[in-house]
């Protein structure tokens, strides 16, 4: 994947909206259909020769779906100040929100579960998520943890996943959307940096295991082979970059085995000392 093309070439608003139209394939008189204005006046913007005003800005921001970090980018490159708030998860205002993040994630053991944020650092986990992290190098497991070096790493759980170079595969591809999505440049850096560790050798896959109605993540522990299916969930209409941000991702059982054997493990693991907010 040439990342490099999805690098914002310059902070100028006509540059910035032009990338964000072209990224979208969305013409200028498509776009100036739906957000009430001209395609002579999108033109003009694009190059320059017109600025355009907040309100205005704000419904093509809405219609090229451009994610809410990067519309306040916009704003700032058009001369006005940012409307979204970014608030850390350690501040108070975001007490409820951590309180009801980890009350989702102890619900959900025995199923593992995490909160990470858009650059797949773990924000929060319950006591499930341990049962797949036995074994993983320390450095891994030094705040921020990272979700992808820690599947991706021969060093992290890479070894214990009996269908690596297809969950590999799996995951490079959603950071590929998740970029032409967001126009991230330090994600296209992290996909650059996992998608650069050598495949090690998982062992045979398991056919039996497969489930169904959706690729499995299938994961040895102790001898014993654990199958899981992959959930995210995100907030909808968020108002906050942070909150945006987030994605709850829990990792549901595909065979009754892998159930009995969440229960079975869960007593043996201690939980974890940070929820949402710490890093």
């Amino acid at each position: 994947m040439n990342t490099q093309s999805l690098r914002p070439p310059g902070s100028d608003v006509g540059i910035l909206l032009r990338r964000w139209r072209d990224r979208r394939g969305v013409s200028q008189l498509q776009l100036a259909s739906r957000a009430d204005s001209s395609a002579r006046h999108i033109s003009f913007i694009e190059t320059g020769r017109a600025k355009p005003g907040h309100g205005l800005l704000l419904r093509l921001a809405e219609q090229l779906d451009v994610p809410v970090r990067e519309r306040n980018t916009l704003l700032v490159a058009a001369g006005f100040a940012p409307v979204f708030p970014e608030t850390p998860l350690d501040d108070p205002a975001m007490g409820t929100l951590n309180g009801e993040l980890e009350r989702l994630l102890a619900v959900h053991d025995p199923n593992p579960a995490l909160v990470h944020d858009a650059l797949y650092n773990v924000v929060g986990a319950n006591r499930g998520l341990l049962a797949l992290v036995s074994g993983v190098a320390d450095h891994l497991l030094t705040p921020p943890i990272n979700t992808m070096r820690l599947a991706l790493h021969p060093e992290g759980m890479a070894p214990a996943i009996r269908n690596l170079p297809q969950w590999r595969a799996l995951l490079l591809h959603q950071m590929e959307r998740q970029i032409a999505v967001s126009g991230s440049a330090p994600l296209a850096d992290l996909y650059e940096e996992v998608a650069a560790y050598p495949v090690v050798d998982s062992g045979a896959l398991e056919p039996a295991a497969h489930a169904a109605y959706a690729v499995p993540l299938l994961i040895e522990r102790e001898g014993v082979q654990l199958s899981f299916v992959s959930m995210l969930t995100t907030f909808n209409t968020p108002l906050d970059v942070t909150v945006s941000e987030l994605a709850i991702e829990t990792f549901l059982p595909s065979d009754q085995e892998t159930a009995a054997a969440l229960r079975d493990i869960l007593g043996e693991i201690r939980p974890p000392e940070a929820g949402p907010g710490s890093r």
